[in-house]
């Protein structure tokens, strides 16, 4: 059974950083494209940040300049680092990921951007 885990959020200062980790498991395929949701309380959820397959890359307007999403093929795990973090960025993230043509979802992390 496939899952996707996600791990290094947290309670973050404005201006600071935070890793998000993917880890997907329980497939000996590789993830083909993923992307790093997040949802802030009353709003939708939204796309971020992707990456496709050949690395290429997409980032909401609210991420550009700020975000940068990567993967680690040999681990199976997409990151998202995000810089100079702001109390905007407060949500919980979420992973997805497609894996032989199959799409799956992480169960969310939430991230704190607070004084």
């Amino acid at each position: 059974q496939v899952r996707l885990v996600e791990s290094g959020g947290g309670l973050v200062q404005p201006g600071g950083s935070l890793r998000l980790s993917c880890a997907a498991s329980g497939s000996s395929s590789s993830v083909s494209a993923a992307g790093w949701y997040r949802q802030a309380p009353g709003n939708r959820r939204y796309l971020i940040a992707g990456i496709h397959p050949g690395d290429t890359t997409y980032y909401d307007d609210s991420a550009k300049g700020r975000f940068t999403i990567s993967r680690d093929n040999a681990k199976n795990t997409v990151y998202l680092q995000m810089n100079n973090l702001n109390p905007g960025d407060t949500a919980v993230y979420v992973c997805a990921a497609t894996i032989d043509s199959r799409d799956y979802w992480g169960q969310g992390i939430q991230v704190t951007v607070s004084s």
